[in-house]
Parts: structure tokens; sequence; C-alpha cells
């Protein structure tokens, strides 16, 4: 099965799950009056629709290069991350907005209806399915190197902690009795924030590689240390590196004997190229930079 299929069927399995969660979140949410159980389906919603983005864009980013993109499409899949970021950022606004607003009401003056044990069960379901999920989808993305499905495992990881706060809030409001039903909006609030959190670290990733931001240092420290492992190659200098998606793109100037045969230095090259994909995946970019020694 192709990267793209195993991508497509996973995404597939949670899109499922995220539909069948957000029915039945929904209905529990407005049957027993829970206003934490109706911000747990809105994370949902934004799961599945996120799940719609990662179909489209990891489709796109899987086609080859051509003549208008040299280095293929990976970009499309950060792009894709970037689009499930600013979607959590709008339902944990959303999620945020509603809870403080019944808090308000509450410290005015306002009775709080206390939350049905329909909406208690909603989310103990929610809790074991999306923790299931995030293990399928955070192990596929991982052995597929897959940005964007990492990210939209941490989808299922936040819809089951936003689960546990709703819980608490949900279970608190039932059994502490009528004054504290503000446990509920209480605990919306709190899974808004946790939603935001969660945004801030996909954004901060999806922005990094789309403005070209190299990789970490020890993966760079790694690239030189394989470069140097060729005792006739010297002083390996400009270093630059990105991420292209999925892949890795390298670019590094290096020094051999000013003397050799064209023919040698061009081997070693090719044998320094096939190792760092050897390495980092056979579809990095590797460009150098043939230097003689002064």
């Amino acid at each position: 099965m192709t990267r793209e299929k195993e991508i497509t069927k996973a995404t597939l399995v949670g899109s499922i799950g995220n539909m069948v969660l957000l029915t039945f979140k929904f209905v529990a949410g407005v049957l027993g009056h829970s206003s934490a159980m109706v911000a747990d389906a809105v994370h949902s919603l934004s799961d599945f629709l996120t799940d719609v983005v990662v179909l489209v864009f990891v489709h796109i980013s899987a086609k080859p290069q051509d003549e208008s993109h040299d280095y293929g499409h990976g970009k499309f899949e950060t792009i894709a991350s970037f689009l499930i970021a600013l979607t959590l950022v709008a339902a944990a606004t959303g999620i945020v907005v509603s809870g403080g607003m019944k808090l308000l009401a509450w410290w005015n003056g306002s009775e709080l209806q206390a939350p049905g044990l329909i909406a208690l069960w909603a989310a103990l379901l929610s809790i074991a399915v999306k923790e299931l999920l995030y293990q399928y989808t955070v192990r596929k993305g991982r052995l597929l190197a897959s940005q964007v499905m990492v990210a939209n495992a941490w989808h299922h990881r936040s819809d089951a902690l936003s689960s546990i706060g709703a819980a608490v809030g949900i279970g608190g409001a039932i059994w502490l009795g009528s004054r504290w039903t503000v446990l509920d909006p209480l605990a919306s609030i709190i899974v808004g924030l946790m939603l935001v959190r969660v945004a801030w670290q996909l954004l901060k990733s999806s922005v990094g590689e789309l403005t070209e931001e190299s990789l970490p240092a020890a993966t760079e420290q790694e690239i030189v240390q394989i470069i140097q492992s060729f005792p006739d190659v010297q002083e390996p200098h400009n270093l630059r590196t990105r991420r292209i998606g999925s892949r890795i793109a390298i670019e590094a100037h290096v020094r051999m004997d000013g003397h050799l045969p064209l023919n040698t230095v061009h081997e070693r090259a090719t044998t320094i190229e096939r190792k760092l994909k050897d390495r980092f995946g056979i579809w990095t970019h590797v460009t150098l930079h043939m230097e003689p020694i002064k």
C-alpha cells in the first residue's frame, strides 16, 4: 500500500470515529443540558473538518515534482497542518467565550441547570475512543513520516483530554449539588484553553516550515558528521537545511583535493548523497557543491 493510501486509510478511520462521537456528544449535550459536552462536540466537529482537510491536501502533496514544483508538492501537507491549527484556534475561542458567558451569568445570580447523566456517559465514551484513535494515528504518522498525520493525531489526543475535563466538570455538577453546577461551564473553559495550547504548538511548527526554518541543530550536526565520515572530504560549510512536507532538503559545500580527477570527485559526491538518503529517506533533496582545497 502506498504512503498516500496508508494516510488516507488512517484518516478515514479517524473521521468515522469523529462523526459518530460528534453526533452522540451533541445530542447528549443538548439533552443533558451540558455546555461542557456541547463544547466537546464542537471540538469533535473541528476534528472531523480537519480530517477532510488532511484527505484533500495529502492527495495533493503526494503528487511528484513537475515543471512548476521542482521540489514536489510536500508543502501542501504543511499548509494542511497550518489550517488544522487555525481550526483549533477558532474552536477554542468559541468554547472559551461560550463558557465565559455562562460563568458571568452564574456570577450575576443566574441559576445554571445541572447536566444529565447522558452527558457524563458521552464524555467517558469519548475519552476511550479518542485515546485509541490518537495511539493509532500517531503511530501511523511517525511510521510514514507524515507531519500532518501527527498533527491530526494530536487533535484526537486533545479531544480525549478535553473530554476528561468535561467528565470532571459534568460529574461534579451532577453529584455535588446545585451550588456546583458552575463546574460545567468552568470545565468547558478549561477545554478551550487546552485547545489553545495544542493549536499554538501546531502553528509554531507549520509556520516554521513555511518560512524555511532550518532543521534542529542536532540533525544538522548529524549531517556534518556523515559528510566528515569520508576521509578525503574536508571542511563541510555553508550548510543549509529545510523541511518540505515529509521530506528534507540539504545543501552543503565541501572541499576535496583539487588535483583529483573530476570522475573521482563526482563519485564521492554521489556516495555522500546516497549515505544521506539512506539516513534521512530516499526522497531527501541533496545538493553538494565541491570545492578544491587551496
